[in-house]
């Protein structure tokens, strides 16, 4: 027996010793790409950035056309998406759980969580930019909210499982319709993890390019009509790192930084806003 205890602490404490291995591995990567960010995005990081347009070569200037048009798509993006993705995750863990219709649903989510951003694009640039003859920030915001849905989808469907059993019917003995076991037992119990799930996907759409290089392109000036080309962080970010010129490259890097600890704020005011509302 003293053997097989032996055999097992070695086997564990090796185990151990891989996954330490393997944190310590990703997180010198993590740190080291926000050193980078910090490093070369801190030099450029000016009140300028967040009140001028962005400029031509040569010029000075900031991403404020960018920051907006990006807010704008991303919110629009969410405000369609996300109801969408909870109300199918919804219908998918508390009314058909076990039918066809969840089965065929889920594997066609899955189909979209794996799929590549930029096939979203080309889809959405078929479907409404070819129709309205020219690019657009509606079909931006379009495109990031179809890749909106399938995380919300899933984090729904997950999170409301995860919900015991005997509080829904213990909600059902009491008379409560099963709408409002649902709304009020079901959703309140697994809210820390439905805010996580929409903020899962603003942090994946926050960077998306490609799906807004194909729907709602760019623009140089400021444009807050959803019917025309705008401007966006990840659009300008991928302009400029490429352009030869050195204040455009200073500009990404800071608008890289941005989004970066945006959306790292955002995820860390909504667990702990999601963690007090748990506790009370």
């Amino acid at each position: 027996m003293a053997s097989i205890y032996a055999g097992r602490r070695r086997k564990h404490a090796i185990v151990m010793a891989l996954c330490i291995a393997a944190a310590v591995f990703g997180l010198a990567f993590l740190l080291l790409i926000l050193g980078a960010l910090l490093w070369h995005g801190l030099w450029g990081l000016t009140p300028a950035v967040f009140t001028e347009m962005t400029p031509p070569p040569g010029g000075s200037g900031g991403l404020l056309n960018a920051i907006v048009g990006s807010l704008i798509m991303t919110v629009l993006g969410v405000a369609v998406g996300a109801p969408v993705g909870m109300l199918a995750g919804t219908y998918m863990a508390e009314y058909g759980r076990y039918s066809r219709l969840t089965m065929f649903v889920r594997f066609i989510n899955d189909i979209l969580l794996s799929a590549p951003s930029i096939m979203i694009g080309l889809f959405i640039y078929e479907v409404l930019v070819v129709r309205m003859g020219h690019f657009s920030g509606l079909a931006g915001a379009m495109a990031l909210a179809v890749i909106v849905v399938p995380v919300v989808v899933r984090t729904t469907e997950d999170m409301l499982l995860l919900v015991p059993g005997p509080l829904r019917e213990a909600a059902a003995a009491l008379g409560l319709p099963r709408s409002y076991v649902i709304i009020r037992i079901a959703y309140r119990a697994a809210r820390a993890g439905l805010i996580t799930g929409v903020l899962l996907a603003v942090a994946r759409i926050s960077g998306e390019t490609a799906p807004l290089l194909f729907t709602a392109l760019n623009n140089q000036f400021w444009s807050t009509d959803l019917g025309a080309p705008m401007a966006s962080l990840p659009a300008v970010i991928f302009q400029f790192a490429l352009s030869p010129y050195k204040d455009w490259q200073q500009l990404a890097w800071t608008g890289a930084l941005i989004i970066t600890f945006a959306v790292l704020t955002l995820s860390v005011l909504a667990r702990v806003l999601a963690r007090q509302r748990v506790t009370q």
